[in-house]
């Protein structure tokens, strides 16, 4: 990248002008629109997600305060916080909700070889959700309780990087089970999910499609064994069965072998019993595919924690998931970034210094990449110090 321009122009060169504005035609974004395109609109708010911005004018005095920077991003006028509210407000959410996608292409390409600590060649998935609590009072479309409202985030995360490859945004109040009727499921691939999501219909449909699951059995599971395989009990493992399910309208739902590992875990000093429909890999190997599933949760966390998706700058339904998907091309751009100029650290530091510099002029890999200064030594005894 050019010196001399600034990081936030850096960062957003992974947008290509002609992919919005192929998303523009399709969504017809910019009818009657002068100056504040969707561009713009893009610029504005992440420049508000990487620097942790608290509203609208806030995000309004902070880039007019930089006028030259303004010019050089592209933008003809000063920011109006009116013109940004109607442009979350109005401009179709899915336009960014593809953005993302392709960049969820490329990211996926570049943590292809990632491991997973586990001798594995399939994609692993995990599938989760979180809810973000919102005000009843500012945001009554998404009521969840009689006093609060709320929203969830249905997750399908690729764990080699973690990389979202789904994201839902639904009300609260539907059960996470019924997002699994959504799903396109992956021939071959790994889905690892809580026992939330067990349900026999649900995942006959994941192993009709040539896939596998990993998740946890309810307690209320009746297992009826068919033969038991040898475990190593120094592993913590205690059983191994393959067998089918034994009341015969959820044997109906799933006719298909399944197999239950009972596992003893010495820190929690607890047994957890999984299911796969997986019949080959280790025993071992079930549970540490299933203790893999706490990426999701460590990913939820870091975008609540370092993205601004519990508070929103508009209370429409268009204005949230605008909000959320500019928040997950942000999360993917810096993940992008870390990988391609092989950064050292996590996300998190990348994310922290790309925050602090935003109109710095200095090429993005120098910024990021760590150096370390040297201390001056004088190897000629006979050299006078100047100082």
């Amino acid at each position: 990248m050019n010196t001399g321009r600034f990081i936030l122009s850096q960062v957003l060169d992974m947008v290509h002008r002609q992919t919005i504005d192929r998303l523009v035609g399709r969504y017809d974004a910019e009818s009657r629109v002068r100056h504040f395109g969707c561009r713009q609109q893009l610029i504005c708010m992440v420049f508000a997600q990487l620097t942790w911005r608290e509203s609208l004018r806030d995000i309004e005095a902070c880039l007019n305060a930089r006028t030259e920077a303004l010019y050089h991003l592209g933008f003809t006028k000063p920011i109006a916080r009116s013109t940004l509210a109607e442009a979350n407000e109005c401009r179709d959410w899915r336009l960014w909700r593809d953005l993302a996608m392709g960049l969820v292409a490329k990211a996926r390409h570049l943590y292809a070889d990632e491991e997973l600590g586990i001798e594995l060649s399939n994609a692993v998935y995990a599938l989760d959700s979180t809810t973000i609590d919102l005000s009843l009072t500012l945001f009554g479309w998404a009521d969840f309780r009689s006093t609060k409202a709320g929203i969830k985030m249905h997750t399908q995360l690729d764990l080699r990087g973690p990389i979202p490859t789904v994201i839902d945004i639904t009300p609260a109040r539907m059960h996470d089970v019924l997002w699994l009727d959504n799903l396109m499921f992956e021939a071959g691939a790994f889905y690892v999910m809580d026992r939330g999501y067990v349900d026999f219909a649900r995942l006959a449909r994941i192993a009709g499609s040539g896939a596998f699951f990993v998740t946890r059995a309810k307690d209320n599971l009746r297992f009826t064994r068919h033969r038991s395989c040898p475990v190593n009990y120094s592993e913590g493992l205690r059983s191994d069965q393959i067998g089918k399910l034994s009341i015969p309208s959820s044997r109906k739902l799933f006719p298909w072998p399944l197999r239950k590992v009972r596992y003893f875990d010495e820190a929690l000093r607890r047994d957890f019993v999984f299911l796969t429909n997986h019949l080959d890999i280790p025993a071992l190997n079930v549970t540490k595919l299933y203790k893999l599933r706490w990426q999701v949760e460590l990913f939820f966390r870091w975008i609540k924690q370092n993205l601004r998706i519990k508070h929103f700058y508009g209370n429409s339904i268009n204005a949230v998931k605008s909000q959320i998907w500019i928040a997950v091309t942000v999360y993917l751009m810096v993940a992008i970034l870390h990988k391609q100029l092989r950064l050292p650290g996590r996300l998190h530091r990348t994310l922290q210094i790309l925050s602090v510099h935003p109109f710095e002029k200095t090429p993005i890999y120098q910024l990021l990449t760590e150096t370390y200064n040297q201390p001056y030594t004088n190897d000629d005894s006979n050299q006078l110090l100047l100082w």
